[in-house]
């Protein structure tokens, strides 16, 4: 019988966490804003911006949902030390490159759009693969079980 003791993670762990959870609920309040996006909204960006949106396939806001709602849960489970958090992670990355796939390579949302909104998205893939790294590192220390 294997026996898992509990190693006490240190303070920065759950400032990390709870930071990570707070940036991936924006994440998650932005699914929202623009998957319930209104008419008024769409009728005041500029025909480019409204055609993305509207002509945006299903698949991309699935991958959009999955990388958000993911990030969101994998972060629920670093503060539930759960060792969960890295495979959930893992499946929001996968969500995350689908939909960038999207933007960068099968659409003119980069064209359409100002630069903040790349590096933004450059930031978000990094921040991804950054949580991937923590809760592996989490592991490996066993904090997460």
């Amino acid at each position: 019988m294997i026996t898992e003791t509990k190693v006490k993670p240190p303070v920065w762990f759950w400032i990390v966490s709870v930071l990570a959870l707070l940036w991936n609920l924006a994440g998650v309040m932005a699914y929202i804003g623009q998957a319930y996006i209104s008419d008024e909204v769409l009728a005041a960006m500029s025909e480019a911006e409204r055609s993305l949106y509207e002509n945006q396939p299903a698949w991309v806001t699935g991958a959009f949902a999955i990388a958000v709602w993911g990030g969101a849960l994998g972060c629920i489970f670093l503060l539930l030390r759960k060792r969960w958090a890295k495979p959930v992670f893992v499946i929001s990355l996968v969500g995350l490159l689908g939909q960038l796939s999207y933007n960068y390579f099968l659409s003119e949302a980069f064209e359409t759009f100002e630069m903040i909104d790349m590096v933004m998205s450059v930031m978000i893939l990094v921040i991804s693969i950054a949580l991937i790294l923590f809760s592996n590192k989490a592991i490996a220390k066993q904090w997460l079980i």
